[in-house]
């Protein structure tokens, strides 16, 4: 358990953190993170998401301002080029607040054939947010707002873990490899496709399979659906890397799945890890989570 100090308002209030995995992810102690504006604090949280890579907060009360204001406070700029704002209006009026639900407008459950309700569900494969632009994503923060009586897990895989786990000779392979990261492309791949205006929308990014970051010494891969193939390699070698990466960084020593209650928020680097919904019966239960995901820049630190 590791325990960071920070001011909220006028009251000193400390921060816990427990693991609920050997290498990674954390859940915190109480905190009221609508009204959390301490420098220091925030600080805390960062350094704990750099430790840990996943941070899961419970009991919280936002409000999608709410959310989007402390995502901002935490992060800095939001990611808005997402793959349901270029299908449909955004239903919150902020494509910033991502819908990761089942539901429509009229608040009622999509039709099993509805194109949102059909692109939301490859969100069931392993992915890392933004990863198709650039800059890619950093973190992610995903608030439960109306849960099913059914589990409906979000299950999390530790990029830094099984990149350490990786034998030196594959480690020497991949150190200076691309891939190419398209949405369109990991869609496609489950049977949606974007049309040609919907994909110009959506170009896609290159980023490096190995992510080193200047706030740790570890290694990460960085791996999803979403990566196409590998720049330096021919499609089919490349691909075969790729699959070969993913089965090895989702053997069951990596992962952890969080069960969901009313009122969670959840903050992963996305970065660091890979994620995927798992399955529920959502053509008769209500889910509704909204997501604000921050973008990789250099974050402007306001006054303490």
């Amino acid at each position: 358990m590791i325990v960071q100090n920070g001011l909220v308002g006028a009251m000193r209030m400390t921060l816990h953190f427990k693991h609920l995995h050997p290498s990674f992810m954390a859940e915190v102690s109480p905190v009221d993170l609508r009204t959390l504006t301490d420098q220091g604090t925030l600080a805390s949280i960062r350094a704990a998401m750099t430790e840990f890579g996943v941070l899961v907060f419970h009991d919280q009360h936002f409000s999608y301002d709410d959310q989007i204001d402390f995502a901002q406070r935490l992060d800095g700029v939001l990611h808005s080029k997402t793959s349901s704002s270029v299908l449909s209006k955004n239903r919150f009026g902020n494509e910033a607040l991502t819908d990761i639900s089942n539901v429509g407008q009229d608040g009622n459950i999509l039709e099993a054939a509805d194109r949102r309700r059909m692109n939301g569900i490859s969100n069931r494969i392993w992915h890392t947010d933004a990863s198709f632009e650039e800059p890619a994503g950093r973190y992610s923060m995903l608030y439960a707002r109306n849960i099913p009586p059914v589990r409906a897990d979000t299950e999390f895989a530790d990029m830094r873990a099984a990149y350490d786990a990786l034998d030196a000779g594959t480690k020497a392979t991949i150190e200076d490899l691309h891939a190419y990261h398209s949405i369109v492309y990991s869609r496609h791949t489950m049977g949606f496709d974007f049309s040609p205006e919907e994909s110009a929308k959506l170009p896609g990014a290159t980023h490096p399979l190995v992510r080193k970051f200047a706030d740790s010494n570890r290694k990460s891969l960085y791996l999803a659906s979403h990566a196409a193939h590998i720049t330096e390699w021919p499609i089919p070698e490349g691909r075969l890397l790729l699959k070969d990466l993913i089965e090895h960084a989702t053997r069951r020593e990596f992962l952890y799945s969080h069960e969901w209650a009313l009122g969670d928020l959840v903050i992963w680097d996305n970065r660091t890890t890979m994620h995927r919904a798992r399955p529920f019966d959502d053509k008769a239960y209500k889910r509704e989570l909204t997501r604000v995901t921050t973008l990789d820049l250099p974050l402007a630190m306001s006054p303490p």
